[in-house]
């Protein structure tokens, strides 16, 4: 926690509250970032200047990233199927902790949560075996929230607030890659499976190294990669490299669609920029209930038993040690020093998850 939790607005915080599907940005060791969509369920701690989310250990990549570079970022971009109603756009950016064995108390603490968010889940002998890896052996991350900024309008036009420190720069031009910036792979028929994904958020990092996500509209292509349109001022100059994210949600989460991308951005001017996909990933979930259960404790019972063969989950909470040591440390120092100026500050079970989480 930090010393001095940030204190969002009203607005913000019905936002952080109510969105059923987010994109969360997290830094690549080469400089870049990565978009993904988690069901954030509403977990906020706004007295602590907190928020989080919960994922699988079958996502091993997310949670080695953000252990080794803990600066991330969460897009509240759609209002759809949630229950917040301002139209403003919002982005956090923070330092994450990940909490790779959650208490019981922590996981009974979503149970309300996830049946709001997601209905009741299933229950019986059949379904609490087959789903107890999905619903037991959950991590946890925890954001303490260093800046937030919002639009008043879901596609970040508009006159930006930010509470926390001041909105940086715009970060200086990356090294092309060795390999050169061209598309990698095939930019048409990439674009015939994002056409009906109606989502579209760019991802890179910042100049103070916090990624920052934006809504983009992708308006062409060519054999150079995707034609983006984003609102002004938010496209930083130059080339680097960038994760881009397309994706589409029903209600309570069934049938989600989901792509990413990594790839070499080019900003043309400040709302035009051409994106060369390098990589892409697809995720997508049956459209029927309890189809899409069956799949989650079939993908979580593997990614535990893959995590516990390969020595995954070891690592991973090694990881997670490092990181809480370092955090206690640095808690330390801080305290140590407003001690020293006299400002001393303040320091779920998820049994009915029913839907997919990256």
């Amino acid at each position: 926690m930090t010393a001095t939790p940030l204190r969002w607005s009203d607005t913000a915080h019905e936002v952080l509250s109510g969105d059923l599907n987010v994109a969360v940005a997290y830094v690549t060791p080469a400089g870049g970032a990565v978009v993904v969509t988690v069901s954030p369920l509403g977990l906020t701690d706004r007295a602590a200047g907190r928020i989080g989310f919960t994922t699988l250990l079958g996502f091993p990549r997310k949670l080695e990233r953000i252990l080794r570079d803990p600066r991330v970022a969460l897009a509240y971009h759609t209002r759809e199927h949630g229950f917040a109603r301002p139209e403003d756009y919002a982005l956090a950016q923070g330092d994450a902790e990940v909490d790779m064995r959650p208490s019981p108390q922590r996981l009974d603490g979503v149970l309300d949560a996830s049946d709001r968010f997601f209905g009741p889940g299933k229950s019986g002998r059949a379904w609490d075996w087959l789903l107890h890896e999905y619903r037991q052996a959950r991590v946890y991350v925890d954001v303490d929230v260093r800046r937030m900024a919002t639009w008043p309008d879901l596609a970040a036009y508009g006159p930006q607030e930010v509470t926390g420190p001041a909105w940086p720069d715009a970060p200086v031009e990356q090294r092309a890659p060795k390999n050169g910036t061209a598309p990698r792979v095939d930019v048409a028929k990439l674009s015939r499976k994002i056409n009906p994904l109606p989502y579209r958020l760019l991802a890179y990092r910042g100049a103070d190294g916090y990624p920052v996500v934006v809504p983009v509209e992708i308006v062409g292509r060519d054999h150079t990669g995707f034609r983006l349109l984003s609102p002004p001022g938010l496209l930083p100059p130059g080339g680097r490299r960038a994760g881009l994210l397309a994706h589409s949600f029903r209600p309570q989460n069934v049938g989600l669609a989901m792509m990413t991308f990594t790839g070499w951005l080019t900003a043309r001017n400040e709302t035009e920029a051409c994106y060369a996909p390098h990589t892409s990933t697809a995720l997508a979930a049956p459209s029927n209930r309890t189809v899409q259960a069956l799949g989650n404790g079939i993908l979580a019972k593997h990614g535990v038993w893959r995590a516990r063969r390969d020595g995954t989950g070891e690592r991973l909470r090694t990881l997670a040690g490092q990181q809480g040591r370092q955090g206690q440390q640095g808690q330390q120092g801080r305290l140590g020093r407003l001690g020293r100026l006299g400002r001393l500050g303040r320091l779920g079970r998820l049994g009915r998850l029913g839907r997919l989480e990256s």
